[in-house]
């Protein structure tokens, strides 16, 4: 299949040869920055607070966020690279977060959060606090991504906004 690419710079980041590499490569800055935001936010009151309500262990959860943020990051990077340009932005680091925002809303409908499984009187508030966690978490791993994106593949060209 042969793409038609509109300069330079939209053939380095989707073009076929070596896609896989960059995903993964994007995908692993962004797991470590979706786990380092874990592992911030783990150190607050507020996560103590919210394990210890829905019974979460602290070890394996810094596991599972290790886990979760890759597979996270191979799903933002590959949507970021193989349609670049077809996402309505001219920087990469905004692609990045906007496709984010989207896995964000799929993992909060699909997966939900354990507090709606529990049926305590504060499970909407446990919920709303996974979902700012969640937020926060994805959110740096859009803007690791995406930044990387721009980074190794961008370089310094001025036609890409800073």
């Amino acid at each position: 299949m042969t793409t038609i690419y509109k300069n330079k710079e939209s053939k380095m980041v989707t073009g076929s040869k070596g896609i896989l590499k960059k995903t993964f490569v994007l995908a692993v800055v962004g797991g470590l920055a979706f786990w380092l935001a874990n592992f911030a936010i783990s150190r607050t009151p507020i996560a103590a607070e919210y394990r210890a309500a829905l019974s979460i262990s602290y070890y394996p959860m810094l596991l599972e966020a290790l886990f979760g943020g890759l597979i996270i990051g191979l799903w933002v990077s590959y949507l970021l690279l193989r349609f670049f340009d077809k996402i309505p932005a001219k920087d990469p680091v905004l692609k990045s977060i906007l496709i984010s925002l989207f896995v964000l809303l799929i993992v909060t409908i699909s997966i939900g959060n354990p507090s709606i499984y529990h049926r305590t009187p504060d499970s909407l508030h446990f919920f709303f606090i996974g979902l700012v966690f969640n937020f926060i978490r994805i959110l740096a791993l859009g803007v690791a991504i995406g930044y990387g994106c721009k980074r190794k593949f961008f370089g310094n060209n001025p036609e890409v906004r800073k």
